[in-house]
């Protein structure tokens, strides 16, 4: 594929650390923080972008899903970055494969992706949902880190090693 491709995806991987690091700064109670759904505090968005991650994994190398616990505090996080970090670069090393149809098997249920969906997705639901996060932590009064910081002009910075020039 593209190295665009494996930019968007190492970006990713970045953005999801920098953010799961300002996290961990804040009190434990940020994790209780939520928009508007009770359902959807700052620890299930947490728990949810990782488990998102293992799953779009699945769909690349149906390899299976882990248990991912919900985060009571803020050293839980140390566990879910670890496994970040292991899930986004299991994606990335897809961006190497050619772009074929991937079937993917769920339940009783099976269907087709190019693998560029389906990396494409992956960035995407990444970004949608550290953007949720930020959103409810902020709506409580947490000061995470600012999306603004972990934009691509940023990471293309962080790359060539003149981010904080």
């Amino acid at each position: 594929m593209s190295e665009t491709t494996s930019r968007l995806l190492r970006h990713m991987s970045w953005a999801n650390q920098m953010v799961y690091t300002s996290v961990q700064t804040l009190p434990d109670s940020a994790l209780d923080a939520f928009i508007v759904n009770p359902e959807w505090t700052a620890g299930r968005i947490l728990q949810h972008i990782v488990g998102g991650a293992d799953w779009y994994v699945y769909c690349l190398t149906q390899a299976p899903w882990r248990d991912i616990k919900l985060p009571k505090t803020m050293q839980d996080l140390d566990l879910l970055k670890e496994f970040l970090i292991e899930f986004d670069a299991k994606i990335s090393s897809q961006a190497n494969l050619p772009d074929e149809y991937i079937t993917i098997h769920e339940n009783e249920k099976s269907w087709q992706n190019l693998r560029s969906t389906i990396l494409a997705e992956a960035i995407y639901h990444a970004a949608e949902h550290r953007t949720q996060l930020i959103d409810a932590l902020e709506s409580r009064g947490f000061q995470p880190v600012s999306l603004d910081d972990l934009d691509l002009w940023k990471f293309e910075r962080h790359e060539k090693g003149t981010l904080n020039q």
